[in-house]
């Protein structure tokens, strides 16, 4: 009889303890430990939380989930709370109204590893270090002033890249538009912020493209750092590797300029390692007395990361993005060179001074950038106390991820017909990209927000109007453009999966 007894106790006890847990847990899930309301969300496993709810396209999985969850959605991905924001007013809740609490970054080993301990600019945490190092990145490299120093150098490049798709156009060749993209843009920020010439010695594109793949992946030893020793993933080996490799490539840079370095020089140009290494070991800002950070070589070279991998990636893939819409949407296409001929003629290339009277032009900008955003969750940001936002509880260090990608897919905004490719919806419209508008923010909004916009939106502009104004495309081998593959990789940024080929024809009157 005691033993029965005993047994029973131990199945009541069993039960009891299930229904606490399961209790406990679907409490929690919407309430942290002290009772505070959290954002709704799906439920989490033990130990890796939301993280197999992910997926191989996690702005594409994240999206599906708020349309349950709603637009500020709570996840744990392993032990680190996390706020998925996914319409235009949770967005200007997080990057306007409490854009300072939300203005820090995680920490994440792709940045300890990539940018030398988080030395750079992007990924760095807010602070005076920080805000240092972005106004010294504004002043020297993408001030309104810089940017027009270096109009003549994006003239020539471009210009270079229309003589060479004409020989292309002759032959009856099929020009692949990702490489030729990639090249011109890579050929003109090497002369602004290197002041020289690619050098073929290294492959500094593959490098960055690696670099943006791995700082966007899911990496498991950032959200259960216990696992960290076992690199699960091989993400820590990857990043080991790609780091050396771009080390090696930083000081060679950095070394020629040190040996080249002449007060008296009559160079046209001062390039972006010349003024930095102009600064090394003396203090980034000699004003600030309480922390006059020291700019050494490890500093240069997380900055020079920083902007290198910024100028190569996101022109680049805006510009593929958009043509491929182009060339999807042959009646686009049309119209942009019924605009181009108004405006520029067809006698002649188009010029900067050009950009500001092509408005169909920018329209297609607008619609490409907001179907295929640069970065899909923008940079993650990083919650620095605890805050309460549109009535619920954001624990400090939380993560936000900002699903732009989803943004642009509300119906509610942007009506049912959200996933065509419609330039005129922004006819009359006064919405723009530089961060005010919240229902468009390629380029993010508030503190956190790209100051390189500027340039790369006249770079993107700029090449776009040239290549259209200056030939016909079709897809090659009789592809119809309903065929066109539109597969994304995912990363920091969303560029196409493969490269975009297409048939030139030289329309311009000689």
């Amino acid at each position: 009889m005691s033993s029965i007894l005993a047994l029973a106790l131990v199945l009541i006890g069993t039960l009891c303890s299930f229904f606490y847990i399961f209790r406990t847990t679907v409490f929690r899930q919407n309430h942290d430990k002290n009772g505070r309301k959290l954002p709704p969300g799906p439920r989490a496993l033990p130990i890796i939380g939301n993280l197999h709810m992910l997926g191989k396209l996690p702005h594409q999985s994240l999206h599906h989930l708020a349309k349950r969850y709603g637009p500020i959605m709570s996840l744990r991905l392993g032990s680190v709370p996390t706020i998925v924001v996914s319409s235009p007013a949770a967005a200007e809740l997080f990057l306007k109204t409490h854009d300072l609490v939300f203005s820090s970054r995680p920490k994440m080993q792709a940045s300890e590893y990539l940018s030398y301990g988080s030395k750079g600019m992007v990924f760095t945490q807010y602070g005076s270090y920080w805000r240092t190092v972005r106004k010294w990145c504004t002043l020297h490299l993408l001030s309104a002033s810089k940017v027009e120093e270096f109009t003549p150098v994006r003239k020539a490049h471009l210009r270079s890249l229309v003589e060479s798709v004409k020989k292309s156009a002759v032959a009856g060749e099929v020009v692949d538009l990702t490489r030729k993209v990639g090249e011109l843009i890579e050929d003109t920020m090497c002369l602004m912020i290197f002041g020289q010439d690619k050098d073929d010695g290294f492959n500094l594109r593959s490098l960055i493209d690696q670099t943006m793949h791995l700082h966007g992946l899911f990496n498991i030893s950032d959200f259960i750092p216990y696992l960290a020793p076992l690199d699960l993933q091989g993400i820590g080996r990857r990043l080991r590797r790609t780091s050396k490799l771009l080390d090696a490539v930083f000081e060679k840079i950095i070394d020629e300029h040190v040996q080249g370095t002449d007060p008296n020089s009559l160079k046209p140009h001062k390039d972006f390692v010349d003024m930095m290494i102009f600064m090394l070991n003396q203090p980034m800002n000699p004003h600030d007395e309480e922390q006059p950070y020291i700019i050494e070589r490890n500093n240069v070279k997380a900055i020079l990361l920083d902007m290198t991998a910024a100028s190569f990636d996101t022109s680049a893939i805006v510009i593929v993005w958009a043509f491929s819409e182009i060339l999807r949407h042959r009646r686009v296409m049309i119209r942009l060179q019924q605009e181009l001929e108004a405006v520029v003629g067809r006698n002649r290339l188009v010029e900067e001074s050009d950009l500001s009277k092509l408005l169909y032009l920018d329209m297609v900008v607008k619609e490409s950038t907001r179907l295929h955003p640069v970065a899909p969750f923008l940079v993650p940001r990083e919650s620095m106390e605890d805050v309460i936002v549109d009535g619920y509880f954001i624990p400090k260090k939380s993560r936000i991820l900002v699903n732009t990608w989803s943004m642009a897919r509300a119906r509610s905004i942007w009506s049912e017909n959200a996933e065509e490719f419609l330039p005129e919806r922004f006819i009359g419209s006064n919405i723009d990209l530089r961060g005010h508008d919240f229902e468009l923010i390629p380029f993010g909004s508030g503190r956190r927000g790209c100051p390189g916009m500027q340039l790369a939106l006249i770079t993107v502009r700029l090449v776009l109007a040239q290549l259209i104004h200056c030939f016909d495309w079709e897809l090659p081998d009789g592809m119809q453009p309903n065929e066109l593959d539109m597969s994304e990789i995912f990363g920091l940024s969303l560029p196409r999966d493969n490269h975009l080929l297409a048939k030139p024809t030289y329309r311009l009157l000689e």
